[in-house]
Formats: C-alpha cells, sequence, structure tokens
C-alpha cells in the first residue's frame, strides 16, 4: 500500500494531493524536479539564476531515463521559455542532445554569445554524429542498391565499382588461406554519364520546419557521398540559398540555415527549376507545409510545369519523428492533383522513399506499402 501511496504522491505532486505521504530522500529530490516545472508559473519557475537552471538539468538527468530527460527539457522550453539553458556553455553540457535541442540551439545562433558558440558546435556535431551513424547506411544502400537495378555495369572502372554488390557477387571465390574474395566478375554503375539521377532537396526553413531542416542536411551530405547521385540542397524562407557547396560536413550546412522568417515556395522552387538539366533525370523534394507566403497560383503553376517536364516531384509536409504535421490542405491537394504527391515520413521511411523516387516508382503506392496517408487529390478549391 505504501508503494502504491509513494506512486499516486509523486504523480499527483503537491503537498495537499490527498494521499498523506510524505516524501524523503531521493524521491524528495525527484519530486521537487518534477514540481519545478510542472507545478510553476509559466515564464522562469526554474528560476533566473544560472546555477539553478544547471542543477535542475544534473537533477533529471540523475532521477529520470534519457527519452524522459528529453521529454522534460522541451517542456521546459515551451512551458517556461527557458532559452538560457541553450545559452550557457555549462548549461549547454549537461543538456541531453537530439534533434530538437539542435534545432533550438540554430534559431538561437544569432544571439548566442560568442563563449557559447563553440560548444554549441560540439554539441550539434555530437547528435550529427550520431544520425549518420544510424541513417548512413539505410540510405546508402536503398539509393545504390535502387540505381544498381536500374543501370549496371560489368566493365567498370575503379571508381565506378559497386563493391557491395561485387562482394557479394564474388563470395564463391573466397580464399581461405588469404582471407581475401576474388572479384572474378565487377559490378559497377553505367558509364553514360557522370551520375545517373539527381536530386534537388527544396527545404523550408521556417521556425514550424526545424527537425525536418536538420534531417534534410543529414540525409542531403549521405546522398552527396554517393557517386551515382547528385545532389544539391536549397533552403528558403523569403530568400533562397543553396547549401550545395556545405554537404561535405553537415555542422557547417546547419549552421548555415537561419531558421524563422516568412516563406516563399514560388521563388525557391524558381531557383530549383534553373538548376534541372535532365528533367527526367531528376527527384525535386520539396519539404515544408506549403504554406505559401506569396502567391499561391503562381507557385502551384511552377509545379505544373516541373512535373510536366518530367521532374519527379515530392511534397514532403514533414521529415521528423513527431506524428501527422500541421500544413496547407488545401494546396497539398492541388499539388497532388497536379502530380506532386503530398505526405510526411519519418526518417527511418526516407531511404526507401528516395529509392522509390529514383526508380520512378508509383509514390501513392509506396505510401500504403507503408501505412502512410497521402493528400487525396480530389479536395481541391
Amino acid at each position: 500500500m505504501s508503494e502504491r501511496a509513494r506512486r499516486w504522491r509523486l504523480v499527483l505532486g503537491g503537498h495537499e494531493d490527498g494521499t498523506g505521504f510524505q516524501l524523503a530522500g531521493r524521491d524528495a529530490a525527484m519530486d521537487g524536479a518534477l514540481e519545478a516545472l510542472y507545478d510553476s508559473p509559466r515564464q522562469g519557475g526554474l528560476g533566473p539564476s544560472a546555477p539553478s537552471v544547471a542543477r535542475w538539468l544534473g537533477d533529471i538527468r540523475e532521477f529520470f531515463p534519457g527519452s524522459v530527460v528529453k521529454v522534460m527539457q522541451q517542456d521546459a522550453l515551451d512551458r517556461l521559455g527557458l532559452q538560457q539553458m541553450l545559452l550557457e556553455p555549462e548549461m549547454l553540457a549537461e543538456v541531453e542532445a537530439d534533434v530538437h535541442l539542435v534545432a533550438n540551439l540554430l534559431s538561437l545562433k544569432g544571439v548566442m554569445p560568442a563563449r557559447t558558440k563553440d560548444t554549441a558546435r560540439q554539441v550539434v556535431r555530437k547528435v550529427v554524429d550520431e544520425l549518420i551513424r544510424r541513417l548512413h547506411e539505410p540510405m546508402r544502400d536503398a539509393v545504390q542498391g535502387s540505381l544498381a537495378r536500374h543501370v549496371r555495369n560489368y566493365r567498370p572502372r575503379m571508381r565506378e565499382i559497386d563493391w557491395h554488390r561485387t562482394i557479394r557477387a564474388n563470395l564463391k571465390h573466397y580464399q581461405p588461406e588469404h582471407k581475401t574474395i576474388v572479384p572474378e566478375r565487377k559490378i559497377g554503375y553505367g558509364r553514360r554519364r557522370s551520375s545517373l539521377k539527381d536530386v534537388i532537396l527544396c527545404v523550408d526553413q521556417s521556425g514550424s520546419m526545424a527537425s525536418s531542416v536538420v534531417y534534410s542536411g543529414i540525409f542531403g551530405a549521405v546522398m552527396a557521398s554517393i557517386p551515382a547521385v547528385t545532389t544539391r540542397m536549397v533552403v528558403f524562407d523569403t530568400n533562397v540559398v543553396d547549401l550545395s557547396d556545405d554537404l561535405s560536413d553537415p555542422v557547417d550546412l546547419l549552421f548555415g540555415v537561419q531558421l524563422g522568417g516568412g516563406t516563399d515556395i514560388n521563388r525557391a522552387l524558381a531557383y530549383c527549376q534553373g538548376l534541372i538539366r535532365r528533367p527526367e533525370d531528376t527527384v525535386l523534394v520539396l519539404i515544408s507545409d506549403l504554406y505559401e507566403g506569396g502567391v499561391r497560383e503562381e507557385m502551384l503553376k511552377r509545379v505544373a510545369a516541373l512535373t510536366g517536364a518530367g521532374v519527379q516531384m515530392i511534397c514532403l509536409l514533414a521529415l521528423s519523428d513527431e506524428g501527422a504535421p500541421f500544413f496547407d490542405e488545401a494546396t497539398a491537394a492541388r499539388c497532388a492533383a497536379l502530380g506532386a504527391p503530398a505526405f510526411a515520413c519519418t526518417p527511418d521511411q526516407f531511404p526507401s522513399l528516395m529509392a522509390a523516387a529514383l526508380t520512378r516508382q508509383d509514390l501513392n503506392a509506396w505510401a500504403a506499402t507503408n501505412q502512410i496517408q497521402t493528400t487525396r487529390a480530389h479536395l481541391q478549391t
């Protein structure tokens, strides 16, 4: 009975909770950490001083698992406006790093003190490296696998060899005494051109798309390392910035993003349209909630021109771990009707999506197979 009362006391919080149970020791400290966040008035419930916030960060890491710590940190930012958590290097060192933290750091980089910027880059680097370890292999395997099926070359030059397929094809020639494989049959990518496909990531950098921007930068960097694909990354608000030259270092790329501001999708698509040299071999991924700040009809004409020219275009409403995003449903439906399917997907689903797009599969069928709800084209305005 006492354990049940203890749990209810921690869940309900406050001293007049009706349980009559008195907390002590570690439980009392845990209750204090919860009370500071959830029972305090909004704006500054943890106290104005840096030591107070830093101590609280240390407490929640001691009392709760990492998944809960991330939720509490986000709640602290949302409920209490604790932006100072991200503006002191001592605090940054204590924060559990994740995609949301990176997004917050990027949004605050313009007001971040100089002494904090190095620490912020270290935090971003940590998250980026972790995401690349998780996502690089699935992305590379999906893209290379789809293109290898599309065009193969059985007399490749050294830089054109698809080593994964070559090794699999020559396993029977393994030499135990030398612990090596003799590659009697080499498999590579076609030599028709320097790359088989062109990919353009056109990313809305408005504040609501923060997590999508982070993941887009990671995937853009991975695809840029694949010889069979030429990758460009363009970010936009009311201005358009081409970050393609920074794809070799995703941290530099992310710090080149300016989160927030308005949205001019038509202007961004016009820039991307100017990059396209071979429409039938181009995949354009517009990552945006489609809330157009410019002239929507001009933007839709641009979408029609791109799809009409043969570009495989996707309107990705969100690239994040969260659930259904907020987006302009009417515009999404119009884009879908013009041949640019609109839906959201998680980072784990994105490699499979790109493989399907690169081989020009039916993306609505792909979405159905992956249990992704697409925007219905008949919801037009």
